[in-house]
């Protein structure tokens, strides 16, 4: 693993922060390195899940050359590949970006009315105290639709991730169980993570999923996380290329990955 920094950012609110380690401390994002090397196109293995898993195993991800939606809930990590089927992650793999924590439940309520993916945000919006913090949330029960997409794996020279979400695979399911999993980050992420939502699916019998575009709901539970500090190794990068537009706004870029 190639690490060359290490950054912390406590975002206060829930008391002092302390020097705790992170092994110890579950209301911490982990996160490795950042949304906008991801756009860039920096899809290289830095960490492995045996290492990750160390510092949660909930969250959502994507693996060396982009090769699939990673989703991680109940102790395991699951990658969603570019056929649709979501198998199980060994620890010698390795991950170019990923977000995990260690879930403990802040808030949960069940929701029975029928709603669109619009409506779950606005919703979720709702239960939150304090939008500058980061939270965690896990949506499970019945879905009347479901929406996701999952990438084939990317070949060196790599593409920008605009480019290479072209070549997604579409899955539509319906009437299905299943579990929602992800995080809201505030404003203050751009660039280095996904501002509001960001959500991957997986069947209930772990064995279907993939980055999430649409849903429909029917009869879920929603539980969230509150989350107050944020931890961020970046890897290195060791292609010129890559370093050379840090700054460029791709708030454009992102949004054209997140939703289509």
């Amino acid at each position: 693993m190639k690490i060359i920094a290490y950054f912390i950012l406590l975002f206060l609110g829930f008391g002092s922060a302390g020097c705790v380690g992170l092994e110890q401390d579950k209301d911490t994002l982990f996160q490795v390195s950042t949304i906008n090397a991801l756009l860039n196109g920096d899809y290289k293995g830095a960490m492995t899940f045996g290492e990750l898993k160390r510092h949660g195993t909930f969250g959502i991800g994507t693996f060396d050359g982009l090769d699939g939606e990673m989703i991680g809930l109940e102790g395991g990590f699951y990658q969603i590949k570019a056929d649709g089927i979501a198998y199980p992650v060994p620890d010698i793999m390795t991950t170019p970006f990923a977000v995990v924590t260690v879930f403990e439940a802040d808030r949960t309520v069940t929701v029975k009315d029928s709603m669109s993916y619009e409506g779950l945000q606005r919703t979720v919006d709702e239960l939150l105290p304090d939008t500058t913090l980061f939270y965690a949330i896990e949506i499970n029960g019945m879905f009347t639709y479901i929406k996701t997409r999952s990438v084939p794996r990317q070949k060196e020279p790599y593409p920008p991730l605009v480019e290479a979400v072209k070549g997604q695979t579409i899955f539509e399911f319906h009437d299905i169980k299943g579990a929602i999993v992800g995080f809201r980050c505030p404003d203050s992420v751009k660039g280095v993570n996904v501002p509001g939502y960001h959500f991957h699916f997986i069947t209930a019998d772990k064995k279907a999923g993939g980055h999430l575009l649409a849903c429909q709901l029917q009869e879920v539970t929603i539980t969230v996380d509150y989350t107050s500090q944020f931890h961020m190794v970046l890897p290195q990068q060791d292609s010129a290329s890559l370093q050379s537009v840090p700054n460029k706004d791709r708030a454009e870029e992102l949004k054209k990955v997140e939703q289509e």
